[in-house]
């Protein structure tokens, strides 16, 4: 037995050390050539690290000296209002559904809906490709007046969110015991006040975690923010790195250092609520 856990234990962290370099290796090559004052040749040589590194690239980012980085801290302001505002929203809307439908007595005469039936339902919206999902969102968000407006990315984004957040606050809900609710209503505690002082605060490991989700979905996003954002003035840091790849002689430096800077919220978020996740994360599998 010991030696089969042993056995079982070493290949899993050999498996979780080769996962971890295959995730990290476009990474480390993104920064190698934000470093690298050649413009991408040393890194591509089979060098492990530039000669003469620089930081000549992330100084050219942060003071907007570059083709297509002219806006950058407006883009990377509108990646993260759309970002944010998804992320809230995502929370809000997964939040308050399955709280009224497993948490909630409902009176006579109300439509009876299982938590069940809910999470099923919002997952079929993910039969359909997103991809194929552009050009319906795109004659909606016109007929709605929302076109060219940084709203329309962040409803189709919660509509993508929202199904899997209610899966997962559904699946936690089930440890949080019914009786914490009823003893507040003893104490006259109405719907709003338990869903304020109870719920949420027993929820915020699985809050925490969709919230991440939320959030890395629509950093991630190309295709929504190019197809219903067509000014400049509403470009997303996005999008401004996929121009990259219509100019001839694109600035990789630069490029690679604005990616390495656009990256870095996401991170953030990710350390600053990773304790609180994995509180959610452990309780869940136990």
């Amino acid at each position: 037995m010991r030696l089969r856990r042993l056995v079982t234990e070493t290949g899993a962290v050999m498996l979780g050390i080769v996962l971890l370099i295959w995730t990290l290796i476009p990474v480390y090559t993104m920064l190698l050539i934000a470093l690298d004052p050649e413009e991408g040749e040393v890194e591509f040589s089979g060098n492990l690290w530039p000669p003469a590194p620089s930081l000549e690239s992330f100084r050219v980012v942060l003071t907007q000296d570059a083709r297509y980085l002219e806006h950058f801290w407006r883009q990377l302001g509108n990646s993260l209002y759309i970002g944010l505002s998804t992320m809230v929203l995502t929370v809000l809307i997964a939040s308050l559904a399955t709280f009224a439908v497993a948490r909630m007595r409902l009176g006579r005469g109300a439509p009876v809906m299982s938590a069940a039936v809910l999470t099923n339902a919002s997952l079929l919206t993910y039969v359909i490709p997103a991809s194929l999902l552009i050009f319906p969102f795109q004659r909606l968000m016109h007929t709605y007046g929302l076109s060219n407006d940084p709203w329309a990315v962040i409803a189709a984004q919660v509509t993508f969110a929202t199904p899997f957040a209610i899966l997962i606050l559904r699946s936690y809900g089930r440890l949080i015991p019914i009786e914490l609710d009823d003893a507040a209503r003893v104490d006259g505690a109405s719907s709003a006040q338990v869903y304020r002082r109870v719920y949420l605060p027993s929820m915020a490991p699985a809050l925490a975690l969709v919230a991440t989700y939320a959030l890395v979905l629509v950093w991630n996003d190309y295709v929504y923010q190019f197809a219903l954002l067509s000014s400049e003035k509403h470009m997303t840091a996005a999008v401004m790195q996929a121009q990259l790849f219509d100019d001839a002689d694109p600035p990789w430096n630069a490029m690679m250092a604005a990616a390495v800077i656009y990256a870095l919220p996401p991170v953030a978020i990710f350390f600053l609520l990773r304790r609180t996740m994995m509180v959610g994360l452990t309780r869940w599998w136990r």
